[in-house]
């Protein structure tokens, strides 16, 4: 049998293991991206290692998380980062130069490379044919110093796209439409590939919209082939020597194969609090809206915001709705701007954001309490966008637009036919890349403010562990739960500060309990439900705990990057082997793990005594892993590798 476009990219990369699904291998990585809110502790870590020149053909900084400036914070942390990266090599992309996800789409990713990302969104490369994954800071730094990259090897699903999409209906529903078929949980460890004739009929931001939220259904990236309309957007920028044709076998053997006709989608609409809550925006439109946000990494492209500003011109935003727009990198608004689009969208009463993440990330932006705000980004978990009880809704660009304009939820498919805005790609995009400062060797010392830290000190895996259940949660619980974004993202490279905040929105207590236990010499025990760990790559929400003195997360079933997070932090993740003993724990309990280091030796099968009940859990973790467990995580693993 033939390759997959997957595992073309795998077999070229390969350095060690097998492709052989369900095991572990190590993966050369071509191309890092951080961005701020994740990268200033990816870089410290970095640092840490000694190392004196990243090893990668490819490093870039993104600043697009943190850019308001209230408090020195920062300021100073990009600072840092600025001058980390000259000495070190990295390409540095300043404060409004973008989004990392649209910026890098546009001036770095290559077909056929492998990518890994400090945000869990870095999949959005794979709409050009790269590789590309998300994974905590630490991976990410330890891949800069020319370490592997190591994963399960994933299984296949190939989605197999006919027809042509209607217009009215966009990218963002083909994405909901699977979200909704395969949901946001029992999708770890496989990868994503778009084939079949439909691929033809979507651009690159298109396909870039797709595989940006193939990070929601939980699958470890998803891609499409390097194909001629990959060479087209390349040669629009400039980059049509980056091109590589890359394409799957005629005989490429897939796991499984999901067929879906573009011409049957119709759009969609995620209700709050969850991607996959998914259902057809006919079924519930005419809902008051209060809010509409249009941009982030999702649907922020030239494409996107064209459409929209076709759509606004000579009309006016409902008097009862606040409408933002950010877009995706300077390169779109600039064009925006050249191309009188930004004036029709300022003529309609939107107010324009900066490019960054702003809105998605609850930094800036946040609606009305208990208000209903129709978001054009990937996520809408509860309280993200800033205020606890706002319901966020998930859309199309193109509903977002209508819906403003009528202050309600509108179906696009009310509309006429005729009148919908198709908009093609321009043969050349504005190349301006002059706030994208190029690595280069500085004498200049590395800028650190009161703010920047050093990476928590970890301690090797104990013989015993005794634990008191801290906290007990639900199902999906996110990274955004565990460690909250918008303006405490500041404290990112702060850990004492930051640890302050964990499960601020659930439980306020936990962080101050937890501390009590860690003073009287005990650790510290989360309990949580189906997929744990969601969202984002945010590595905080390990390394928070981790300084708390959390040891053990025991969980009816983990997310992929999380679970690695725990790892590298000396946390154990440990599965229920019977999810009813999840019912029997409470806040409280004891846990005690005897031999703990002689468990973690012999396999994945770990033996606990809660309130001194034995109870048989199972360990997530390769071989490799379980001696990045017993030497207290992966910092400390390759400092004695």
């Amino acid at each position: 049998m033939g390759y997959s476009v997957c595992y073309k990219i795998l077999q070229a990369h390969l350095k060690e293991g097998t492709l052989e699904p369900g095991k572990e291998i190590g993966i050369v990585i071509d191309q890092t991206l951080t961005q701020d809110a994740t990268g200033t502790m990816a870089y410290l870590q970095f640092e840490a290692m000694g190392i004196d020149r990243v090893k990668t053909e490819v490093s870039v900084s993104y600043v697009d998380h943190n850019t308001l400036q209230m408090g020195f914070e920062n300021a100073d942390d990009h600072k840092y980062l600025q001058t980390m990266n000259a000495k070190y090599g990295i390409y540095y992309s300043k404060a409004g130069n973008g989004i990392c996800h649209q910026v890098h789409l546009e001036r770095f990713a290559k077909p056929g490379k492998t990518l890994l990302g400090s945000d869990s969104h870095t999949p959005t490369a794979g709409g050009m044919g790269m590789l590309a994954i998300g994974a905590g800071g630490l991976d990410v730094a330890v891949a800069m110093g020319g370490g592997l990259f190591y994963l399960t090897c994933p299984k296949v699903i190939n989605i197999y796209l006919t027809g042509t999409l209607k217009p009215w209906v966009s990218a963002k529903d083909i994405i909901l439409t699977i979200l909704q078929k395969l949901t946001t949980k029992g999708n770890v460890g496989y990868v994503i590939e778009y084939t079949g004739p439909g691929i033809k009929n979507l651009s690159v931001p298109e396909r870039a919209t797709i595989t940006n939220m193939g990070a929601e259904l939980g699958v470890t990236t998803s891609l499409f082939p390097g194909d001629e309309i990959t060479h087209e957007f390349l040669k629009a920028q400039g980059r049509e020597k980056d091109f590589v044709e890359l394409l799957p076998d005629n005989d490429a053997l897939y796991d499984k194969v999901i067929e879906l006709d573009l011409s049957n989608i119709e759009p969609m609409i995620a209700c709050p609090h969850s991607p996959d809550n998914v259902v057809t925006v006919e079924s519930i439109k005419g809902m008051k809206v209060d809010q509409v946000a249009i941009g982030s990494c999702t649907n922020s492209s030239y494409k996107d915001l064209v459409t929209v500003a076709k759509i606004l011109k000579g009309k006016k935003i409902h008097p009862h709705v606040s409408c933002i727009l950010a877009p995706g990198s300077k390169q779109v608004l600039h064009m925006l701007a050249k191309e009188g689009y930004l004036a029709d969208i300022i003529e309609s009463g939107v107010r324009i954001m900066e490019s960054a993440c702003g809105f998605c990330i609850g930094n800036g932006g946040a609606p009305i309490s208990g208000g209903v705000s129709l978001r054009t980004n990937n996520r809408n978990f509860e309280g993200r966008s800033g205020t606890k009880d706002a319901k966020v809704y998930l859309v199309s660009p193109e509903t977002a637009a209508l819906s403003a304009i009528e202050g309600k939820l509108v179906n696009p498919l009310d509309m006429p036919k005729e009148s919908y805005p198709a908009i093609q790609l321009p043969k050349t995009f504005i190349i301006d890349d002059s706030m994208i400062i190029p690595p280069f060797q500085s004498d200049e010392p590395v800028f650190r403010g009161p703010n920047i830290g050093q990476p928590p000190k970890t301690q090797a895996l104990p013989h015993t562990i005794h634990a008191i259940v801290g906290i007990k949660v639900g199902d999906k619980i996110t990274t955004d739960h565990i460690m909250p974004a918008g303006q405490r993202l500041k404290y990112r490279s702060n850990i004492p500060e930051y640890a302050k905040y964990v499960f601020e929105m659930v439980d306020s207590s936990f962080a101050t309990r937890a501390l009590e236990y860690k003073e009287k010499g005990m650790a510290t025990a989360i309990v949580g439900g189906v997929s744990y760990g969601q969202g984002s790559s945010r590595e905080h929400a390990a390394i928070c705990p981790a300084y708390l003195g959390v040891k053990i997360v025991l969980a009816k079933s983990f997310e992929r990057i999380h679970t690695a997070n725990l790892i590298n932090f000396g946390i154990l993740p440990l599965v229920f082997n019977n999810e009813s003993d999840y019912d029997a724990i409470q806040v409280g309990d004891s846990i005690l793990i005897k031999d703990c280091i002689q468990q973690v030796e012999k396999g994945n099968t770990v033996t606990l005594l809660i309130n001194n009940k034995p109870i048989e859990c199972t360990l997530l973790a390769t071989e490799r892993q379980r001696k990045i467990l017993i030497a207290g995580g992966l910092l400390n693993y390759t400092t004695l590798h």
